[in-house]
């Protein structure tokens, strides 16, 4: 079973900056997060593996950063310039064994 704590969400004006955080609870490939925006389906923000490639959404390329500490096993979410259509509830994933682990979710709200 996979433990996925994420932090960092929270309410910003557009043009501003947040970082989200996951550790999971044991070394996992590959991490990344999603997002679902109210009335939306859950869609790819960015992945991650271990060994650093990475896959970015078109709408967060140039803005978003996900790096990885492997030592911690945590995955981080470097969000800039952010705009009022990144709100969404933002959840963390691990694949592992052939399976989707995915976080509780963290609120990113962009608002002025």
């Amino acid at each position: 079973q996979v433990q996925l704590v994420e932090s960092g969400g929270g309410l910003v004006q557009p043009g501003g900056s947040l970082r989200l955080s996951c550790a999971a609870s044991i070394f996992i490939w590959t991490m990344g997060w999603y997002r679902q925006a109210p009335g939306k389906q859950r869609e790819l923000v960015a992945t991650r593996t271990s060994g650093g490639r990475t896959n970015y959404a078109d709408s967060v390329k140039g803005r978003f950063t996900i790096s990885r500490d492997n030592a911690k096993n945590t995955v981080y979410l470097q969000m800039n310039s952010l705009k009022p259509e990144d709100t969404a509830v933002y959840h963390c994933l691990a694949q592992y064994g052939g399976l989707d682990y995915w976080g509780q979710g963290t609120q990113v709200t962009v608002s002025s």
